[in-house]
């Protein structure tokens, strides 16, 4: 590409919100302090985008394929493939691969969809265990990071039911029954034999016996979602000819990047949760952009404070991303040569705690970006721009190629 330019994404995983009535009437991100978004806002344009297309479950995985600048309703094959490619699992053709969450089940109940976000180490050992005794031939379980596993399906005779069968994802309905929840379609009696047998499995597992005398939510169950075959992107050195790398502790992120050409770069305490490792984040985003065109920084605390319904958390993930991402990364890098975007991937409301497809605000500056006006990065601020609610996987095209914006 002839102009390259260099080009730094900065998604804060579900940051965005509705009026809260314990702040006011504002949203989270009206009420945290953010000055360098706000920073960021007056050197350039806030706005809002559409990062979940019309018919789209409002995801991670849908809203970051948008970020990157893939547009779903092209690109878009399921969560779980792009978790796969992160995890090395290589499917063959009609093979169906799940997510399988570690969850706490009472009876019915769904009490946590992440199993108290169970270490990885714990977790190894009871997928270890699944496959040995629930794992088949034409089913095989793939240990990943914390709650975060994978299941596949190789029977080809199962393909198109598997894929037709609607899954939802746990952390829509934690606290409720699991039985008014479970997969719907052709392959339901199927996933729902082989959650009851890893339930038995799990059960029986030590480690769980321990996390229960320790106080903590056990990992006796599993819950398959967010399922698909085997994925393929056209990359960002095809696309536009440029290096880059991606820094998150999520596989599903860090799928994406592979798919796109992009190196996965691992942050040391790097957790998707309340305790990762922001400074190390921002250190290796500074570093990466020095050498490369690209640099995509996923965040994904903000994500889990809403869907747990903790509004001091998601006020501090905000914080958090303001202070000591986008400040650190600003400091170190000079607008005039380099374009940034700060975009969350979809909406976690904290009194819904489920995520909702409604446009996000985003914030875009840098070279070749005059400066509109605004000065405050929020959803009203977005929405008071006035400008047309763009398609979220648009902007890293014009970012990539546009002299001005």
């Amino acid at each position: 590409m002839a102009n390259k330019r260099k080009v730094i994404v900065l998604v804060c995983d579900g940051m965005a919100d509705e009026p809260v009535e314990g702040l006011g009437g504002k949203t989270p991100l009206e009420a945290a302090r953010t000055p360098r978004l706000d920073g960021l806002v007056r050197a350039g344009r806030v706005g809002l985008a559409r990062t979940i297309p019309d018919g789209f479950t409002p995801a991670s995985d849908v809203g970051n394929l948008a970020i990157f600048g893939y547009d779903p309703k092209t690109h878009y094959a399921g969560r779980a493939p792009l978790e796969a490619a992160n995890l090395g699992v290589d499917l063959k053709p009609g093979e169906v691969v799940f997510r399988c969450n570690l969850v706490t089940a009472d009876g019915d109940r769904l009490v946590d969809y992440c199993a108290g976000q169970v270490a990885s180490e714990e977790a190894q050992g009871l997928i270890a265990q699944l496959d040995k005794q629930v794992g088949s031939e034409n089913l095989r379980f793939y240990p990943g990071n914390k709650y975060r596993h994978l299941a596949v399906f190789r029977d080809l005779r199962e393909t198109d039911n598997l894929l037709a069968t609607v899954c939802q994802p746990p952390h829509d309905f934690s606290g409720w029954r699991m039985s008014e929840h479970h997969p719907k379609g052709p392959a339901s009696e199927r996933l729902q034999q082989v959650m009851e047998a890893a339930r038995r499995v799990l059960e029986e597992q030590e480690i769980n016996q321990v996390r229960i005398d320790l106080g903590e939510n056990p990992a006796n169950a599993i819950w398959l979602w967010g399922q698909g075959c085997r994925m393929q992107l056209p990359t960002f050195s095809e696309r536009w000819g440029v290096t880059g790398s991606v820094i998150s502790a999520v596989d599903l992120i860090k799928g994406a990047g592979r798919l796109a050409g992009l190196k996965v770069v691992e942050v040391p305490g790097a957790t998707g949760s309340y305790d990762t490792n922001y400074a190390g984040k921002a250190a290796a985003a500074i570093e990466a952009i020095r050498t490369q065109d690209f640099v995509f920084v996923h965040l994904e605390a903000a994500d889990q404070a809403g869907h747990n319904g903790h509004l001091r958390e998601k006020l501090s993930a905000i914080e958090s991303f303001d202070r000591r991402i986008v400040g650190p990364i600003l400091e170190s890098v000079d607008l005039k040569q380099v374009r940034v975007l700060a975009i969350p991937d979809h909406g976690t409301p904290v009194e819904k705690r489920v995520h909702t497809a409604d446009p996000v605000p985003y914030v875009i500056a840098g070279e070749g970006i005059a400066p509109s006006g605004g000065t405050a990065y929020s959803e009203p601020a977005a929405k008071a721009a006035g400008g047309p609610v763009v398609e979220a996987h648009t902007l890293l095209p014009r970012l990539m190629t546009e002299s001005s914006l």
